[in-house]
């Protein structure tokens, strides 16, 4: 079974919902009403971290999967876990101002290019043999 990763599956999933939360909260601060997407620079950043996290989620959650199947669930848990961390990382920088960004975008990159990279070598491996 794949208990840590099932695990770390619905940390990032929360996290993508606290992203969409917080988007929500603030466009109630900023006055940004729907379905204007800027007018305010708290705004935009809010709304940049969200999408950014939506658009690393294809690349994470296949890649994590596939990494617990085909390597190990502990390991994959654990990347997974870094990548969770990153976007914390990248939401915390990002939210004061845009150049603080690149310390969490580099990590959960990192952490997403690894489990890819970990998968990929593992299932041509075993096409291979």
């Amino acid at each position: 079974m794949y208990h840590l990763t099932a695990l770390v599956t619905l940390l990032a999933v929360a996290f993508c919902f606290f992203t969409g939360v917080n988007v929500a909260r603030s466009r109630a601060r900023t006055g940004v009403k729907a379905p204007a997407m800027s007018g305010h620079p708290d705004f935009e950043r809010a709304f940049r971290i969200q999408m950014n996290t939506l658009e690393w989620m294809p690349i994470l959650l296949p890649s994590l999967w596939l990494f617990a199947i085909y390597v190990s669930d502990a390991i994959a848990a654990v990347i997974g876990a870094v990548w969770v961390i990153g976007r914390i990382i990248y939401f915390l920088g990002y939210s004061k101002e845009a150049a603080k960004r690149s310390p969490g975008f580099a990590i959960q990159a990192f952490a997403s290019i690894a489990l890819w990279v970990g998968a990929l070598v593992a299932v041509l491996s075993r096409l291979v043999h």
